[in-house]
């Protein structure tokens, strides 16, 4: 069974072949490091850290690259406005953004390189550029010639003269064409600035994901990800510098996810719809967040909304007391007759898991599969005081592999320190065995702050993380 993924220079569906057997080169658009990061780019976060997973789930070498946007006009303005350095400023929200991640259950990536840690990089492809004539130098700033490279304009599907009709050029730009891009930036007061052989400067934004990307992945990589807003103009950039240095095809497959809407709006600081991982995480489990941003294919678009979020956080929560009903059920009911119905609905799922997931990377269907196991798992429990135990394990298995992949059970699921979890849940059974509510409803209380939920069953009282 193949893998076929969606492809957006090809706008088609294609079988994934990589540049080299065996091995993954996978590249995605990080976050620029002056703020905490929003839930719109918790999307492609989420969603490719998942296709990572799979692709390794696959046999795949993934070498996994997410750069750091660490400086740019945004965080010169940031940091100014705090009276510190951009460099601190970058510090601040790198390790914020490793936080944030962690909570959604995102793996660190193989490499996370830093645009200012790259600078050597950098001035040697602009060099490249210049010298093949598909560059120039303007006033101590440098420019991508568009006019040079004819394929401009092949992933976002649009013809040059239709681009230069709605160009325009900035104040202070010197360019020959409006379209010509900025690969290095003259050094202005009070910002921080690089030595080139153009003068002192900073690299704009574009060259830096070439740069890194070469680096760490080579000339030509398998898969460059990130949300549809960077289809142009940076994604096209990068394509347009990156093949006109390098002399070769500079990404195999194109994937974007799609726009992450608050309450069918745009996400936009003056509607004050503007929502950070940050503050989510401090209402919710961020596993609820993560479970939404894939519960709809990644190329559809996604609406935000308290009711769609508590909706995600109900459906999570019925996975989540399957798995722990499963748990106690091999620990608590006695093995019994061979099951082959649910041997066999395993077998079924997991063949159907792997075809959503084969076709695009599609998490949506693959949680439908999972539901339905779900469903059937739970039906089996409630009508055998006995059960297979094999074919439990053989469940569990299942549930441990996909979440392996799609990250919805908690990480410390299975070792975790629950002591002093059993010691309370001791005390409260033995208040209650002495008519002591208010000690035992006290104890409810207690956990519950914790975020676990006690359910007390005719089989016994048993816990759950929320």
């Amino acid at each position: 069974m193949s893998l076929y993924i969606y492809n957006d220079l090809t706008r088609k569906k294609e079988e994934f072949i990589p540049v080299e057997k065996g091995r993954v080169k996978f590249y995605v658009c990080g976050p620029t490091v002056y703020d905490y990061f929003h839930i719109g780019n918790a999307r492609p976060f989420v969603v490719f850290d998942t296709f990572r997973r799979y692709l390794e789930y696959l046999g795949y070498e993934v070498t996994f690259v997410q750069n750091f946007t660490d400086i740019d006009d945004k965080m010169i303005k940031r940091a100014n406005e705090r009276g510190i350095t951009v460099a601190e400023l970058a510090e601040e929200f790198i390790k914020a953004y490793f936080e944030d991640v962690e909570a959604l259950g995102v793996h660190i990536a193989t490499v996370h390189p830093r645009a200012t840690k790259e600078i050597d990089t950098i001035i040697e492809i602009i060099s490249k550029l210049i010298n093949t004539g598909h560059a120039y130098v303007s006033n101590g700033d440098v420019y991508f010639a568009v006019d040079s490279f004819k394929e401009y304009g092949k992933l976002s599907k649009q013809s040059i003269d239709d681009l230069q009709s709605g160009a325009r050029v900035e104040p202070g730009e010197q360019k020959k064409n409006p379209l010509d891009f900025a690969l290095w930036k003259s050094a202005k007061p009070g910002e921080p600035k690089w030595q080139s052989p153009w003068g002192e400067g900073r690299p704009g934004w574009h060259i830096e994901c070439s740069a890194m990307s070469t680096k760490y992945l080579g000339k030509t990589i398998d898969i460059h990800g990130g949300g549809s807003d960077l289809i142009f103009p940076h994604h096209e950039n990068e394509i347009a510098q990156s093949e006109c240095a390098n002399n070769a095809q500079f990404v195999k497959y194109w994937l974007h996810n799609a726009y992450l809407l608050i309450n069918s709006e745009k996400m936009s600081k003056s509607l004050g719809n503007f929502l950070t991982v940050r503050e989510i995480r401090k209402k919710i489990n961020p596993l609820v967040l993560r479970f939404f941003l894939l519960s709809a294919h990644y190329r559809s678009p996604l609406n935000f909304t308290e009711e769609a979020l508590m909706q995600a956080k109900s459906a999570l929560e019925r996975i989540h007391i399957a798995y722990n009903e499963l748990f106690f059920a091999l620990d608590n009911k006695e093995d019994g007759e061979k099951s082959v119905e649910l041997s066999n609905a395993v077998d079924e799922a997991k063949k159907k898991f792997e075809e959503a997931m084969n076709d695009d990377f599609n998490t949506a269907s693959a949680f439908a599969v999972i539901f339905d196991l779900v469903k059937t798992l739970n039906i089996y429990l409630k009508n055998n005081l006995t059960v297979d135990k094999n074919a439990l394990k053989y469940a569990k298995k299942f549930f441990d592999i996909t979440n392996k992949i799609l990250g919805y059970l908690p990480s410390n699921e299975n070792n975790e320190d629950t002591s002093e979890i059993e010691s309370l849940l001791c005390e409260r059974n033995e208040a209650r065995k002495n008519k002591d509510f208010k000690r035992s409803d006290e104890i409810r209380n207690i956990l519950l702050k914790q975020g676990i939920v006690i359910e007390d069953t005719k089989d016994g009282t048993r816990w759950r993380r929320q």
